[in-house]
């Protein structure tokens, strides 16, 4: 599911890919639902491409965001980014992502990543993590399981 929707630098929010053209990508808005074109000549990146610094590796963004998930319930995170301070944010990433590089993630990719979360909860886009993943790893289990045996 992230793999469709995108961060188009300049415009606020996030979109969702509808088509595609030959210089251009259609998207739709997911606050307005408004369709409009996004040019090849702007910065355009899927939420399925991001990951987050971590200490060892880079974690993707569907697992941070499913983990905020859990956290919060299934619900819109409480916190208000505008008025929370530095150490507020970097802290409720360490409850969600306990090893995050704390030089190389800033406090506005923090209040990007909750701003984001709260937006894919309100309008229903909440499949985070890729269904594959989650149903190949009953099938390693089965494979460790027979091999054991």
């Amino acid at each position: 599911m992230l793999k469709t929707i995108l961060s188009i630098s300049g415009k606020p929010g996030l979109y969702k890919l509808v088509s595609q053209a030959k210089n251009m990508l259609i998207v739709e808005s997911l606050q307005t639902g408004k369709r409009q074109p996004a040019y090849a000549h702007e910065k355009i990146i899927s939420l399925g491409d991001i990951a987050i610094f971590t200490d060892e590796d880079d974690v993707p963004l569907g697992e941070v965001l499913e983990s905020i998930k859990k956290k919060e319930n299934g619900g819109k995170v409480s916190l208000d980014i505008k008025k929370a301070d530095s150490e507020t944010l970097r802290a409720y990433l360490a409850d969600v992502l306990p090893n995050f590089d704390r030089e190389r993630v800033y406090v506005t990719d923090i209040k990007k990543l909750i701003s984001w979360y709260n937006l894919l909860v309100e309008t229903g886009n909440t499949d985070f993590v890729e269904e594959k993943k989650a149903e190949a790893e009953p099938e390693k289990e089965a494979a460790e399981g027979a091999e054991s045996k």
